[in-house]
């Protein structure tokens, strides 16, 4: 059993965290639910106990074996003095996903990086992971060469406050109201725009590339965790009004030779935590409303690019807050304890 303290406790994120440990009948002895200042004192109940959440704080991590981070700047902060402390980290900011020290792990992926942690495993971005999930089995077949992805993002990956405001948007827009627009594409910006009924490509800041960080994080992350730096990728991540589970439009260009579709449906079909759901000819294909609250990633509409000589083209959906997420974390966390790490 385990001491286990949950960073950002009170967020979409560390909400799911919660729903997971008591799924999975994960192995805690002692729960901290940790927040800002602004959430201390709010009143959590979960599996019969009402816990308080308390302030981070430089001393909250004493005697915690696992801190799982729910992501924020916050994390650049209380990782360390949660490793000080003892504690192993496993965070879903972007703050430590590309320090060469720090492993950034999808388990079903790269399991065997998570031995070479200082005390913090880094959790990848939401939309790599759905990627790599349907990326892998194809790639240890047949080596890839390209990589161009384009993604349609639920607003869960904006935060609670994006989900509730396409909520409002809606209601607003049907009744003929008024439509403000505070969260998207990003809080932190002077301009917003309305999700409800409307597309926004813009996720997280533009680079001098004309790219965003969004985009460029897949470029990274892919290569990162692939071990090839090689492989090429081109991202244009988009917004969409949907709640949770993001979807993803696939191509994959091959080195050296194909993969034809019925081998590439028993490829994906094999990999842990990959469902094919490909069967055109009965309308059955991948889609988030039907994927929400799953752990798995769901593939289809798997198809032969015949622009190139080895291409293939992929639809892939998954529950951000899930498997992109919390899930993820988890199963790091799982990993460290099936494997006598902790």
């Amino acid at each position: 059993m385990y001491n286990i303290a949950i960073l950002g406790a009170t967020g979409a994120v560390g909400q799911e965290f919660l729903r997971l440990i008591e799924e999975r009948n994960f192995p805690f002895k002692n729960l901290k639910l940790l927040a800002s200042k602004r959430s201390a004192g709010k009143k959590i109940a979960f599996m019969g106990k009402e816990y308080t959440v308390e302030e981070a704080n430089e001393a909250a991590f004493h005697d915690v074996d696992i801190a799982l981070f729910a992501g924020g700047s916050i994390s650049k902060v209380f990782a360390p003095v949660a490793v000080a402390a003892g504690a192993i980290v496993i965070d879903n900011s972007s703050a430590f996903r590309l320090d060469p020290k720090v492993p950034l792990v999808v388990p079903e992926v790269n399991p065997q990086d998570i031995k070479k942690h200082q005390g913090i495993i880094a959790n990848p971005n939401c939309s790599t992971i759905i990627m790599l999930m349907a990326l892998k089995p194809l790639y240890d077949y047949a080596k890839i060469k390209r990589v161009v992805v384009s993604t349609y993002q639920a607003v869960s990956g904006a935060g609670r406050e994006a989900m509730e405001e396409l909520t409002y948007q809606t209601k607003a827009e049907l009744q003929g109201d008024k439509v403000e627009a505070k969260i998207l594409p990003c809080q932190s910006l002077d301009k917003h725009y309305p999700i409800a009924f409307n597309l926004i490509p813009h996720i997280d800041a533009f680079q001098d590339n004309l790219y965003t960080k969004e985009e460029m994080k897949m470029v990274y992350e892919t290569q990162k965790i692939l071990h090839d730096d090689e492989i090429r990728v081109t991202a244009t991540t988009v917004r969409v009004p949907v709640y949770r589970s993001h979807s993803e439009s696939i191509n994959i260009e091959f080195c050296d030779k194909g993969i034809a579709v019925p081998v590439a449906r028993q490829l994906l079909g094999r990999f842990p935590g990959v469902i094919v759901q490909d069967d055109p000819e009965h309308m059955n294909y991948p889609m988030p409303i039907y994927t929400s609250d799953k752990d798995d990633i769901y593939v289809g509409r798997i198809r032969e690019d015949n622009t190139v000589p080895y291409g293939m083209n992929l639809w892939t959906v998954g529950d951000q807050i899930r498997k992109g997420a919390a899930l993820n974390a988890l199963q790091i966390a799982e990993y460290l304890i099936k494997n006598k790490m902790i």
